[in-house]
């Protein structure tokens, strides 16, 4: 009997942690006041035209990024000043490791200065991206070109 509450206890314990996850997914956080300096990779890919560059770190055989990839260049398509590139950190563990990126999909929003304005560990939700990005986008522009 006391086997089959330990395997209870188990469950209990590995679904919170699930949950917990599950509830992490997609969450926006501000970027702190002060961050480090962009590395060089990911300064070259800030469109100078864009108010806001959306930076995917992805990796090679990580299915949620595919997800996050077709959400953000839609969502970059059809939103004027906000522009969206993909950058595959597979070979490149030193750019994820300066940035603090312990997960991918990480989507970093960047002005065209470089400064970020926040990050989000996971497939992001289009809504709350959208909300938190609006003050940082003209109120009408057209969209970015990806070129």
């Amino acid at each position: 009997m006391t086997g089959v509450w330990a395997l209870l206890a188990v469950v209990v314990v590995v679904g919170a942690i699930g949950l917990l996850l599950r509830a992490r997914e997609g969450r926006i956080r501000t970027a702190k006041p002060t961050g480090p300096a962009l590395p060089g990779p990911v300064a070259a890919l800030l469109h100078p035209a864009a108010p806001v560059t959306l930076v995917q770190l992805s990796t090679t055989f990580c299915t949620p990024c595919r997800q996050t990839r077709v959400l953000l260049a839609d969502l970059a398509g059809r939103t004027g000043g906000l522009h969206h590139v993909d950058l595959d950190v597979t070979d490149l563990p030193e750019v994820a490791a300066d940035l603090g990126v312990m997960r991918t999909p990480t989507t970093l929003a960047l002005t065209s200065a470089g400064v970020e304005i926040l990050r989000i560990g996971g497939v992001p939700k289009r809504d709350t991206l959208l909300a938190a990005l609006r003050g940082y986008l003209p109120e009408e522009h057209p969209p970015a070109t990806n070129g």
